[in-house]
């Protein structure tokens, strides 16, 4: 179980991404490319589901990175996917700290885009969201 340390002279990058009730602050290392969640290997975190891995690093791949930066990345709230998506924005906004050159790419692929959609709150009088009681004209 490979962990990641940071040497007080290794340079870092640190960004929050944000999806529904997920916040994931992702700290960019170079390094290897491990990924460690919560103090855990990304693979054990993740519970070995390679479409979260892919979908985690996608920003580092379409940028040819996938193997040049470790990330630490501590994850609260929500569900996995919630926190996957959370991370992957985390990542995508990290990447464009370290240059400004990577925006454009990340961009028109999607990455940089927080995506705001969330659980509706119940309102009163209704039985959920908008879903209201059946109505009797007599």
């Amino acid at each position: 179980m490979p962990t990641i340390n940071i040497n007080e002279g290794q340079q870092s990058w640190i960004a929050v991404g944000r999806r529904k009730t997920s916040i994931a602050k992702v700290i960019l290392v170079s390094g290897s490319g491990t990924i460690q969640v919560n103090k855990k290997p990304g693979d054990l975190y993740f519970q070995f589901n390679s479409q979260y891995i892919r979908n985690l690093r996608a920003p580092l791949v379409a940028l040819g990175l996938e193997n040049s930066y470790d990330l630490l990345i501590e994850a609260k709230g929500g569900g996995l996917r919630g926190q996957t998506d959370a991370a992957k924005l985390g990542v995508s906004r990290a990447l464009c700290l370290l240059s400004d050159t990577k925006r454009p790419i990340l961009k028109t692929n999607g990455y940089l885009t927080r995506d705001y959609r969330a659980k509706e709150r119940k309102k009163y009088g209704l039985r959920k969201a908008r879903k209201a009681p059946q109505f009797s004209k007599r």
